[in-house]
């Protein structure tokens, strides 16, 4: 295989055509057991040496999915929980067929207003993934309190506050939008 697909954990068809490998060599690199299929358009490189991440596999089996809540939280160093799964948004009308034994996924079924706010992609050497910044983590976490704790919701904002490139504006934004001000300035009030 070239270099640049040894480089990256899991390689589409479309990465695979665009690098000139046609249907023929990608099934004689299955057969030689460098490629293995994990859904109908991705493979995982097995040949791969790399650094190994959980959210390359996230990315991998949920193309549309965002790194969020405590697994996005951790990413950003804002807690010392260490999620038991990955933690990834999905589009409440897209569906996934397949989902890897390891890492454990847990899918989030969001809204489109809340799916498509505060997106950034991550690239790693060849690799890439999707994961909400950092105010829009917070303000999540925030909203879904319930299920992801108050304890650590309470982490969550003691340690965003304490960062020197927190942008407090930005965090106001996503939580007017998302409908969730009055809880965000309810927990800013108790904890400065």
């Amino acid at each position: 295989m070239d270099k640049l697909i040894e480089k990256k954990r899991f390689v589409t068809i479309t990465e695979l055509k665009r690098n000139g490998y046609s249907y023929y060599k990608i099934e004689k690199l299955v057969e030689e057991g460098l490629l293995q299929r994990i859904n109908k358009t991705t493979f995982e490189n097995l040949s791969y040496t790399g650094d190994e991440n959980d959210f390359y596999s996230a990315e991998a089996y949920v193309p549309d999915g965002v790194i969020c809540l405590m697994s996005a939280a951790r990413y950003y160093e804002l807690t010392n929980f260490l999620p038991d799964a990955v933690d990834v948004a999905i589009n409440r009308k897209k569906k996934v067929n397949t989902l890897p034994e390891w890492p454990e996924i847990k899918l989030y079924y969001y809204q489109p207003i809340r799916m498509d706010l505060g997106v950034k992609e991550v690239h790693e050497e060849s690799n890439c993934f999707h994961i909400f910044d950092i105010e829009k983590t917070v303000v999540d976490i925030v909203y879904y309190r319930n299920k992801v704790g108050i304890e650590e919701t309470k982490e969550v904002l003691v340690n965003y506050l304490k960062r020197q490139d927190r942008q407090i504006d930005r965090l106001y934004a996503y939580a007017k939008k998302l409908r969730c001000e009055k809880i965000l300035r309810t927990y800013l009030e108790v904890l400065l």
